[in-house]
């Protein structure tokens, strides 16, 4: 199956490496969104299957771009996984108490990226 995955990250490198992965590894459609406010239009709009969502963005970050997505009928059952380069026990706990479906750790190996994502969201 085709899934269709947003990535909301504002850095370009990262946005760059986990589309090309996921497009190339896993045959996955993929749109991109620099921001939090991009990335909420962007997955009103896409309604894709997942959610690859940066923690730490300028502006509005990651936990409150995710409570706008909940909170919108629309986007309200897309299941996201936050994106994070700093992964302490207490962040998975309160990142897993919101309902984020798992938290990735940056750097993340682009040829196991796709495997990761359809571990957690069951599409093996």
């Amino acid at each position: 199956m085709r899934h269709r995955i947003l990535i909301i990250d504002d850095e370009d490198d990262i946005r760059e490496i986990a589309a090309m992965s996921l497009e190339s590894v896993a045959g996955w459609e993929v749109m991109v969104a620099n921001s939090g406010a991009q990335g909420l239009v962007r997955a009103a709009n896409y309604k894709p299957d997942a959610i690859l969502l940066d923690v730490m963005m300028p502006g509005m970050d990651g936990p409150s771009t995710f409570r706008e997505l909940r909170s919108n009928p629309a986007t309200a059952r897309i299941p996201v996984l936050f994106l994070t380069a700093k992964v302490q026990a207490s962040d998975r706990q309160r990142f897993a108490g919101i309902g984020v479906e798992a938290v990735l750790v940056k750097p993340f190996d682009p040829m196991t990226l796709s495997t990761q994502i359809s571990s957690v969201l069951g599409w093996n």
